[in-house]
């Protein structure tokens, strides 16, 4: 066989194979044990060709709320196609429902139905939801145990699904109920104040990030320089209130200094200089911390 006929044969074999999504997971399991390992394992089994890469593995415990908020923070960057795990379940076992999410941007995600996918739904838009059918979509001899789920139904239903093994119709049965929602403040500009919540920190620095984007941020009339009047409230009750400057980036003002800024999502953000805003300030994050941004007399 000549060398132009193996490359034509070797480009139609290419052609003809289905394409294999990539794989995402992210738990709230940290990497002390194997239950990650065992999770890829199992993805694996399914397929020894599958790309699978880690989100996170250190969500805080039980946190559905920051899970969600991970993924809105990083599905935007990836293609259409892929298929995200998220196992923060502190219903495993219970009558909680198993789901996978289809986005207006053709993504996958495969959650238990407890709230995680609320900014994934509101953001990316919800084209079909289904709800997996254990009967078929369940590691084989598994059905004794009620407490890894993580490994036993979700990342074995997306191994299937992101390798061709099985369509998103052969998940199970579309979901006939509204998915679980958690209820927070949305972004909003009004009588010349923007309003909007706290939902992640960046954990490093002690950053604080809002969901208050950039386009409402110029609705402010804001210039680079302006002071700004910030308020923060856990439940209503007052946290902060401050004055601050508004700036491209944190060595626009000296060493602890607090600023304001656009992070690299371009949603409005505060932080400390050479310093931790959330500890020096007692801020928080989820959907109960909201803020309110306006324009200071200058």
């Amino acid at each position: 066989m000549n060398k132009l006929l193996q490359f034509l044969l070797f480009t139609l074999l290419v052609g003809c194979a289905k394409e294999k999504r990539a794989l995402v997971i992210q738990t709230d399991f940290g990497l002390k044990d194997g239950a990650v390992n065992e999770m890829k394992g199992v993805a694996f089994g399914i397929d020894p060709q599958l790309s699978i890469y880690d989100l996170t593995h250190e969500i805080p415990s039980y946190n559905i709320w920051e899970a969600g908020y991970r993924l809105y923070q990083a599905a935007p960057f990836w293609r259409a196609g892929t298929v995200f795990v998220s196992v923060v379940d502190p219903g495993v076992g219970t009558p909680r429902k198993s789901i996978v999410l289809r986005t207006l941007t053709d993504q996958f995600f495969v959650s238990p139905d407890n709230g995680t996918l609320t900014l994934i739904a509101d953001n990316l838009g919800k084209k079909e939801v289904r709800e997996i059918d254990e009967q078929r979509n369940r590691r084989p001899g598994s059905g004794a145990s009620y407490t890894f789920h993580g490994r036993d139904v979700y990342v074995y239903t997306a191994a299937r699904l992101a390798s061709g093994k099985i369509s998103f119709e052969e998940v199970g049965p579309l979901l006939k109920t509204e998915l679980v929602r958690l209820d927070y403040q949305r972004p909003l500009l009004q009588n010349q104040i923007c309003k909007g919540n706290i939902p992640v920190l960046d954990v490093q620095y002690g950053n604080v990030w809002t969901n208050i984007n950039d386009s409402l941020i110029k609705k402010l009339n804001v210039a680079i320089g302006d002071k700004l009047l910030i308020e923060i409230k856990n439940k209503e009750m007052p946290v902060y209130t401050s004055t601050v400057p508004f700036v491209n980036t944190f060595g626009d003002v000296p060493d602890k200094t607090p600023l304001a800024y656009l992070n690299s999502l371009m949603n409005f953000s505060l932080a400390l200089n050479m310093g931790n805003f959330a500890d020096s300030f007692h801020i928080s994050s989820g959907k109960d911390w909201t803020v309110q941004v306006r324009k200071a007399a200058q």
